[in-house]
């Protein structure tokens, strides 16, 4: 689901889409970028161009809320300088989209369904038309029914013309605008699978979590607990530690109860508590809002985010949700890791699942 074709009079028409471009996933501390291009010694994969991180300065962006346009600008020019692209894909934060489902007449003409979502929109988020922008998806198609399942993402027209401005400050043009839980579906869903999904990206400030029913962004919503909560409740009982050390404590011991001691295992689990709670809390009301539906029932979590290598992580995630979960392969649909050994090695390639995802978009 790309937000928002209905920046129809700013982005360039549909076949000036697939021109080479960069997925730029951006949060409140750093700006990741990724570019592919077809891989011509085998011609059905995709290539690494260019990738890469760069810093943002505290106060440009607060939950995703662009406070300094200039400063963001100077951000995404980055970018261009480093890859040369002039197009980009570009991340929207999970914390101010609106989703919501709804249905429409079977047989509706396509140029009457934007007009009458329009006329749903005031229903079902706090928004107006005229202050939103939207995207939708048509879901299904029942044989035996005589509606058609629609899912609709909105943002606020601030939120997207505050991107749009510091892409174009940048000398770059924004192409699509997208949810990060939908551009990770694209890199951590094998292309064609039709089940539902729990997608839980583990940050340092935060955790995103987003459901994905056959291939389609269906529920998103944020927990304010991250990496860097999981630091501070370590050093409250280990002490003042650099963070490259608890970085490794976590990677090597993390949720697994050393034989010598149990000290990093203690103090991580008063807040993976918290955040597994949060978790259990959205996959038992996904899974009791349509029972009746065992496709639409979450089969397995997908983990990812730059704070995804803690030792166990997978294993407790499973265990407590009795839900099979897994670390994510963010390369599936661009590469075989058989054939191909990416610059990026497999611990840090998890942070970079959005901006693959967004990369991914004009091979789609």
């Amino acid at each position: 689901m790309n937000v928002l074709d209905t920046l129809g009079k700013i982005i360039p028409p549909p076949n000036y889409m697939r021109l080479p471009s960069a997925g730029v996933d951006i949060s409140d501390t750093s700006l990741k970028f990724l570019q592919f291009k077809p891989d011509n010694r085998s011609g059905t994969q995709l290539e690494l161009s260019h990738w890469g991180d760069i810093d943002i300065a505290d106060g440009v962006l607060h939950r995703g809320k662009v406070n300094d346009v200039k400063a963001l600008s100077q951000a995404i020019a980055g970018v261009k300088e480093r890859t040369g692209v002039e197009t980009v894909r570009v991340s929207l934060p999970e914390e101010h989209a609106y989703l919501f489902e709804t249905e429409i007449k079977k047989g509706t003409a396509f140029k009457e369904i934007r007009g009458l979502l329009e006329f749903r929109l005031e229903e079902n988020v706090p928004l107006s038309p005229r202050d939103a922008f939207f995207d939708y998806d048509i879901l299904e198609e029942k044989h035996n029914s005589d509606t058609l399942r629609v899912s609709v993402t909105a943002y606020a027209r601030d939120t997207i013309m505050n991107y749009y401005e510091a892409c174009r400050s940048a000398g770059v043009t924004p192409l699509s605008f997208e949810v990060e839980a939908q551009a990770i579906a694209r890199a951590t869903i094998q292309t064609g699978d039709r089940g539902t999904h729990m997608i839980v990206d583990f940050g340092k400030t935060r955790t995103g979590i987003g459901i994905v029913y056959n291939g389609t962004l269906m529920y998103t919503s944020t927990v304010d607990i991250g990496g860097a909560e999981l630091s501070t409740a370590m050093r409250r009982q280990l002490g003042e530690v650099e963070e490259a050390e608890l970085t490794r404590l976590k990677n090597t011991q993390g949720l697994v109860r050393g034989v010598e001691g149990t000290d990093v295992y203690d103090s991580l689990l008063p807040t993976m508590s918290a955040i597994i709670d949060e978790v259990r809390t959205r996959v038992q009301y996904w899974n009791t809002r349509d029972v009746a539906r065992e496709d639409r029932q979450i089969q397995s979590v997908i983990l990812c985010g730059g704070s995804v290598n803690m030792k166990g992580l997978p294993e407790y995630f499973s265990e407590m949700l009795g839900v099979t979960a897994r670390r994510a392969d963010v390369w599936q649909n661009a590469f075989s890791i058989a054939d191909t050994v990416p610059d990026i090695s497999r611990r840090y390639s998890y942070g970079y699942a959005t901006a693959v995802g967004l990369a991914l978009t004009p091979f789609a």
